[in-house]
């Protein structure tokens, strides 16, 4: 294996573990020679690059009793081998990518091998003898067929790599005739197991436009956690599972896992969540580092912040379903039951606690033959928003029609909790619901919203109040 050249050494003198990364390459040589090694620019998904060592090649794989030469590529991370390597199919012209638990239609492969990486006892020769294997059951290329009408751009699109792409541009895929936009698939991952996980599932299969949706039960048991049977009964487009490998390729994520614990210290209870996010979040985010994550967990606003700490994803695509539903309801009370017209529209906004606060944009109130005042109007709404309750099914409604505002690009603004640092004067780093305008990227922006100074002032000592509870948390 030739690792003389200039470009080669320079950028393995960046290595944090070069030795280590050396020894490795030279045992992928000798049981994988086909594999090469070279040095190219890896793009990332912020947008940031960095040259990094790749090894390309093909590894054999049998299937009913003929082989086949598989065409990968393996990014390796400047902190290798303490890092999973970033794998990719490579199809040729000829081939297309068959989607599957273990492959996204981008061409990224996923396995639990990655997801388990721990050196010393992790290695590239070991990951390839899993990936052989995993294909072997499920092979994740196909012969495109003579007839197959999809366009030589759909496939220059598929052969590309979202998320890393070394010296392509990325195009946007056109069907027959050139007028049809290539649409990725609509996958959805719930990760749960109680009455809010099915809530979800069973919302968004009713209101979303989703191809896949896969359910990943955390609960200690399977029947108790209330997902038997939805495998007893085989929904269409439904997977039950507990691999994280499953959501790969999701384009959101809905995490409504709680653990609570008997402690009696409340800062206690709460980082038994944390902790059970330690096994969640980095999951979700490796397998589907492009979703947008939406959370469910409670206390919703703390958890919203670990979430967007341990994933590493951008802060507007980790977003907490907040104040959505109260929102929702807020405004149908005044429109409906008390029969007003806000100028603009009504909100909740803030901390999801009895911190919360209700406003709405424009100061102007139609009313029908209601002698009541704004305020009275507003706290009588507000009163009869307090006895509605967080049930199971309305918060999954709730759930789905975010859901739903993301995979169309709606931009449709929604009550939500995302990081609130710079709004209204708030200064430290805190998650609070505020309007935001929802696309396929998560949050697109804080919409313009005019309060009162009491209730600017509310908003600022929650942000203040989160942000001291989070220092106390082991995130």
């Amino acid at each position: 294996m030739d690792l003389s050249e200039e470009h080669t050494k320079k950028t393995l003198a960046r290595y944090k573990f070069r030795d280590l990364t050396i020894d490795e390459l030279q045992k992928v040589h000798r049981m994988n020679p086909s594999l090469k090694p070279s040095v190219d620019t890896y793009t990332f998904t912020d947008s940031t690059q960095k040259d990094l060592l790749k090894l390309t090649g093909t590894v054999q794989v049998k299937y009913q009793g003929r082989s086949y030469n598989m065409p990968i590529q393996l990014w390796l991370l400047d902190s290798h081998p303490f890092a999973p390597p970033m794998c990719f199919l490579m199809p040729t012209p000829n081939m297309v990518v068959r989607v599957g638990r273990h492959v996204d239609a981008r061409g990224r492969i996923y396995l639990p091998y990655l997801q388990n990486w721990t050196h010393p006892q992790s290695t590239v020769n070991g990951l390839l003898i899993e990936m052989v294997a995993k294909f072997e059951e499920d092979p994740p290329l196909a012969s495109k067929s003579r007839d197959d009408k999809d366009s030589a751009e759909l496939m220059a699109f598929l052969a590309r790599i979202s998320g890393g792409v070394s010296d392509m541009t990325l195009q946007s895929a056109v069907g027959v005739g050139g007028d049809r936009a290539y649409r990725p698939i609509n996958k959805v991952t719930v990760v749960g197991g109680g009455d809010l996980a099915m809530a979800c599932v069973m919302s968004i299969l009713a209101k979303s436009s989703v191809d896949k949706l896969v359910l990943i039960d955390v609960s200690e048991s399977a029947s108790k956690g209330g997902t038997m049977d939805l495998e007893i009964f085989n929904l269409p487009k439904v997977e039950v599972c507990r691999d994280f490998s499953a959501s790969a390729g999701s384009r959101v994520v809905v995490v409504t896992a709680n653990s609570w614990s008997n402690d009696q210290s409340y800062v206690s209870v709460v980082q038994t969540n944390v902790d059970l996010f330690r096994g969640i979040i980095p999951s979700v985010a490796h397998y589907s580092p492009s979703a947008v994550l939406l959370i469910t967990s409670q206390p919703v606003d703390i958890m919203t912040h670990v979430a967007w700490k341990q994933s590493g994803l951008p802060a507007n695509r980790v977003l907490g379903a907040g104040c959505n539903l109260d929102s929702e309801r807020f405004h149908y009370i005044l429109s409906n039951v008390l029969k007003a017209q806000p100028a603009g529209k009504a909100w909740v906004i803030g901390e999801l606690s009895e911190n919360k606060v209700a406003v709405w944009n424009g100061s102007a109130m139609a009313t029908d033959n209601l002698p009541d005042s704004q305020k009275q109007l507003k706290d009588r709404a507000v009163e009869m928003l307090k006895g509605k309750g967080q049930r199971s099914w309305s918060v999954g409604l709730s759930i789905a029609d975010l859901t739903h505002s993301i995979l169309t690009d709606l931009r449709k603004t929604h009550s939500v909790s995302t990081l609130a640092k710079g709004w209204s004067g708030i200064s430290g780093e805190a998650f609070l619901s505020l309007p935001c305008v929802l696309g396929a990227g998560g949050v697109a922006e804080i919409s313009t919203l005019e309060v009162e100074e009491e209730e600017g002032e509310k908003v600022r000592n929650s942000a203040v109040s989160l942000h001291n509870f989070l220092q106390q948390l082991r995130i």
